[in-house]
């Protein structure tokens, strides 16, 4: 856990006790400071019953707190709390922003700092591994693994100061106020979230804030491979390294198993940038790209069936991030392979960004609530079974699909009308295909 007196004596009300909340409030206490805390759920009040005061913040006068933490959950151009810390004169902040505030009673360390919409999870695992590789001390937080302040703060070793690898989400980045990223990194930007911003415009602007809290000496890693990106990039005030996709060969990709597809291009050459920024010679990084492992969910190769490959890449939840998927296995002598799974609950009503790659799917098994929709968008161009279920789809597509082939759950749906989390669907992919075996 990171402890820090830059928190002892001051206020702080945390609103939301799931893994985020609970290591704030466990961080804050250890440190000093006096918090007051709050969840609807009853079990979640009781678990910080001994290191907080239990009160629900719209309730009580925040008159004199240093802020109000709450969960990037928290929709704030809807939710009370909003007007209520306006009211008050409180900033509204997240665990991130307290990582923040924190780093400077830290040992020595950098901070790479990962955003874009698609393609974040794999990138800061990817950054992450290459730079445990390299013998520097390592932790991976933010949007991914544990709270970043329930982790143990890192300590310089031979060969260099310890390095925080933080996916940034654009709801952590609105609730960041001060944080200097050494190397921040964007990979791509496209609509996604536009329920909590005003048009696409303001979840690019989310986005930019990452950039301009930076100061000068620090280092800027974009991808320009997309035209909001490339705006971002000419206001950037840090030192700028863009980067395309298209700086990766294909004969280099294909040494890399979990690294496939035009979209992990794109990944890899934002690690290499970011590797070259932190001083990690080639000599190490290119290793690293043969032994990385992919995350599950994202591209995960769960299994082969018969001489079929099934693939888990239940995380991408919108066309623009299951394109690159249906991408990454092209037709081999005119002949397409990918059974491809989709639907859920639709954040879009079509498909247009995976039309490209249409010619690279054999047959298509729609699921979920976006099933039927997404039936009557494929079947101009493709065989394709509304299956309804998870579980029957991918019995549907164990029976026809053919040595060589590619069994492909990449929804571009979200997982809730029928799953709690893209993980759970995942895992029910996964079980799906072990019991084939």
């Amino acid at each position: 856990m990171i402890v820090s007196e830059a928190f002892a004596g001051k206020t702080y009300a945390v609103l939301g006790l799931a893994r985020s909340g609970l290591a704030t409030v466990e961080t804050l206490a250890a440190s000093g400071a006096r918090v007051v805390a709050w969840d609807a759920r009853e079990e979640a009040r009781e678990a910080v019953r001994d290191k907080a005061e239990l009160a629900d913040p719209l309730e009580i006068d925040l008159t004199g707190f240093d802020g109000i933490v709450v969960s990037p959950g928290v929709p704030l151009n809807r939710h009370p709390i909003a007007q209520k810390a306006r009211v008050a004169g409180v900033p509204i902040i997240g665990d991130i922003e307290l990582f923040a505030l924190a780093r400077p009673t830290l040992p020595p360390h950098k901070v790479v700092g990962i955003t874009g919409t698609n393609g974040k999870s794999t990138t800061t695992a990817l950054i992450h591994h290459i730079v445990e590789q390299a013998g520097f001390p390592a932790r991976m937080g933010g949007n991914i693994g544990l709270p970043i302040l329930g982790q143990e703060p890192l300590e310089p070793n031979l060969k260099g100061v310890g390095i925080y690898v933080l996916e940034l989400s654009s709801y952590q980045i609105d609730l960041t106020h001060s944080l200097d990223c050494d190397v921040a990194v964007l990979l791509n930007i496209t609509p996604d979230h536009l329920d909590r911003y005003d048009g696409f415009p303001g979840y690019v602007a989310s986005k930019a804030r990452l950039f301009a809290m930076q100061t000068p000496g620090h280092a800027a890693v974009i991808a320009t491979d997309d035209e909001p990106s490339l705006g971002i990039a000419a206001k950037a005030v840090a030192q700028l390294r863009t980067v395309s996709a298209a700086n990766i060969l294909p004969m280099e990709q294909a040494a890399w198993p979990a690294l496939q597809g035009p979209h992990n291009a794109q990944n890899v050459a934002v690690a290499i940038a970011v590797a070259d920024a932190l001083d990690i010679s080639r000599d190490d990084t290119l290793p690293a790209l043969a032994t990385y492992a992919s995350l599950p969910h994202r591209m995960q190769r769960v299994g082969e069936v018969g001489g079929v490959l099934y693939v888990n890449d239940s995380k991408a939840t919108n066309p623009a991030s299951t394109a690159p998927a249906l991408a990454a296995y092209p037709a081999v002598g005119g002949r397409p392979r990918i059974h491809w799974i989709v639907g859920g609950l639709a954040k879009t009503d079509n498909l247009d960004e995976c039309a490209a790659q249409f010619g690279n799917i054999k047959h298509a098994y729609t699921i979920g609530e976006a099933g039927h929709m997404f039936a009557d968008i494929l079947r101009p161009h493709m065989p394709v079974d509304d299956s309804e279920m998870l579980l029957t789809a991918v019995r549907r597509a164990a029976r026809v699909a053919e040595p060589g082939d590619i069994v492909l759950l990449s929804p571009a749906c979200a997982s809730f009308d029928q799953f709690r989390d893209f993980e759970a669907r995942g895992d029910a992919f996964a079980a799906a295909v072990a019991a084939l075996g």
